[in-house]
């Protein structure tokens, strides 16, 4: 049985400022940039490249909003066009531009204005992200999609060829990636300051269905004047309307049909330093969820612990183990470094390295242990990259951020993962990277990678 409860999820995180430290430099790894010199063949169709890039939104309110904004203050960026299906939430994406034609429809969108527009900024629910993606892909537009990339691995998959394919600048709205704080742990675990890491927990105390208030469906309404009901759903399957946050705008998360649950909203913040830290570039060979607090077809557990078997690393050792915990659960082994009468924060990775471990916090400053050992240890924390205008800054100068699609897919496709082994729990699940191939004890689950598309809004692979 589901939880009853709902625990109250945090708002979205606010990124502060860190506070340079002006101790001894220590020689680290250089990462001056988040920006990775891939030198991706892109340009700005035949536009000259001091000319603004005419960005398209899809998704104009709370994440969508944020987004819209902070590109619009980028000084060679015009938004030309919004969409979103519910015009209710378009009056702040008006202001930037009111002569900008809006839509609900995206794909109309991209249609009609199709030639006009550069950049595509896609911050929807989660089961709209590929879709909306592969299309402006297939048309060669430069994407920046919201965390994370796609609903399933197999659209995850689908994304990141296709931006291969189309040889455009794409970066996923990960935005603590560009983070003082985490560029500051990924030089500390990379020089080597606590040796090779044997293993990493990371958590956070969101529960897995702690927006909506609901476990299961309710009485529907009709949808809001201006609300464009059936988009919204897009590719999920046919559900009435429910008055409240209960999907739109604000429960969505909670529910298998559009979002992740606490894994799928977190699990790229939380687990990206630990893939650039460690250099993970292969995918986990065996996922588990050892616990949950149960399921049904509709809404995610509230809690949930997923274990991940990696091969090791450079940085590592030669396997490596990481697991993840939600729902305020928090991990119990912290190894011989850390100090245990210390409170771990909501949410962070702690990377439990031969010599020494890191801590992490979900957002904040990373900090060293055992506490005698580096008392006298000194390193520059790093600054606050724009994650937003990294991505623009891309496309006028042609290079690929660090955290393109090629390196949000495989991210994206670990997460979701996770989430396959929530719904089998127990189960060792065996993944074929190449093959797209997922395994157990009980045969073939690769039923776990996919979802069916409702009829009119089918996913081509690529």
């Amino acid at each position: 049985m589901l939880y009853s409860d709902i625990s109250v999820l945090p708002n979205a995180f606010m990124i502060p400022k860190p506070r340079r430290r002006m101790k001894r430099r220590i020689f680290l790894q250089s990462s001056a940039s988040a920006m990775a010199l891939a030198g991706a063949p892109a340009v700005l169709r035949g536009r000259n490249l001091n000319s603004a890039i005419q960005l398209a939104a899809i998704g104009t309110e709370a994440r969508g909003w944020a987004d819209l904004e902070a590109m619009a203050s980028h000084a060679k960026t015009k938004p030309v066009a919004f969409c979103d299906v519910d015009l209710n939430r378009t009056s702040r994406a008006r202001k930037l531009n009111p002569d900008a034609p809006i839509y609900q429809n995206f794909r109309e969108m991209l249609e009609k204005e199709g030639n006009k527009i550069d950049a595509v900024t896609v911050a929807i629910p989660d089961h709209m992200h590929a879709i909306a993606s592969l299309d402006a892909l297939r048309r060669k537009k430069h994407v920046f999609c919201q965390k994370p990339l796609t609903h399933t691995v197999w659209e995850a998959r689908q994304v990141r060829l296709a931006a291969e394919k189309a040889e455009v600048i794409t970066r996923m709205g990960n935005q603590i990636h560009s983070h003082g704080f985490y560029r500051t742990a990924v030089q500390l675990v990379q020089s080597g300051a606590i040796g090779k890491i044997k293993r990493v927990h990371s958590w956070i105390n969101a529960t897995g269905h702690g927006k909506s208030g609901q476990i299961g469906r309710i009485n529907p309404s009709p949808p809001p004047e201006g609300l464009a009901w059936d988009l919204w759903l897009g590719v999920a399957p046919a559900r009435p309307y429910v008055k409240g946050k209960v999907y739109h705008p604000w429960g969505w998360r909670d529910w298998q049909d559009f979002g992740n649950g606490a894994l799928g909203d977190f699990g790229c913040h939380v687990l990206d330093p630990v893939f650039t830290a460690l250099k993970i570039e292969h995918a986990p060979s065996k996922i588990k969820c050892s616990m949950h607090t149960g399921i049904n077809d509709e809404v995610w557990p509230a809690q949930s612990t997923v274990e991940y078997d990696f091969p090791g690393t450079s940085f590592s050792g030669k396997s490596l183990q990481i697991t993840w915990n939600d729902g305020g659960r928090k991990p119990r082994d912290l190894g011989p470094h850390f100090n245990r009468r210390e409170a771990l924060p909501g949410g962070g990775s702690i990377f439990i390295g031969e010599i020494g471990s890191l801590l992490l916090p979900h957002v904040g400053a990373p900090k060293l242990y055992p506490e005698e050992k580096f008392k006298s240890f000194a390193y520059d924390q790093m600054e606050n990259l724009n994650h937003f205008h990294g991505w623009l800054d891309g496309i006028v100068d042609n290079r690929q951020p660090s955290d393109g699609f090629s390196y949000a897919g495989p991210l994206t496709e670990a997460v979701l993962l996770g989430t396959a082994a929530i719904r089998s729990l127990g189960e060792h699940l065996v993944w074929d990277a190449e093959k797209m191939k997922l395994t157990s004890s009980a045969g073939d689950r690769s039923d776990l990678l996919t979802k069916d598309y409702r009829k009119g809004w089918e996913i081509k692979p690529v």
